[in-house]
């Protein structure tokens, strides 16, 4: 039986409860994440666009890589994705070079300037996750690190 063979019971009020605080508790982190996000966006650089950090750890992370797959795994059109990437060219923080598999298409890979900075927002990152959770034995670190993950890679195939 397939998952979306599986019809569902209605749920009790204890696990009603405990979904509706994962919901809350989802919200509080989506809205600090995105603060804190656009704050290391201003760490790269002043004039970041404050989702543009994202970019530039995902292009950090899969580099070389066509401006069309950035654009399908963070499920933005392509010419949302141009724009935004338009300007970390302008602010010399990545550089697009031919594809040598297609003519038509180019890859983007950071400039030593956008590592540099990059590597620095992130340094300044890991000082504040170090001071706020300093309290925390390292194996609760790892346990929230490992849950995390689980539920991301969960809605890796879900459409907003």
């Amino acid at each position: 039986m397939t998952q979306a063979e599986i019809v569902p019971r209605p749920p009790t009020a204890g696990e009603r409860e405990a979904y509706c605080a994962v919901e809350r508790q989802l919200a509080i982190l989506l809205r600090r994440a995105k603060a804190f996000s656009a704050g290391m966006g201003r760490k790269v650089h002043p004039e970041l666009d404050p989702g543009a950090y994202g970019l530039l750890v995902r292009i950090d992370q899969s580099s070389p890589m066509r401006s069309s797959d950035l654009a399908a795994y963070l499920r933005v059109g392509r010419a949302t994705i141009s724009r935004q990437l338009k300007v970390l060219e302008e602010l010399g923080l990545i550089s697009r070079s031919p594809d040598p598999e297609d003519g038509r298409a180019h890859l983007l890979a950071l400039t030593a300037e956008g590592r540099e900075r990059l590597d620095d927002a992130r340094a300044a990152r890991e000082g504040q996750l170090r001071t706020l959770l300093a309290a925390w034995p390292e194996e609760d670190v790892r346990l929230l690190a490992r849950m995390l993950e689980r539920f991301n890679t969960l809605t890796e195939g879900l459409n907003p």
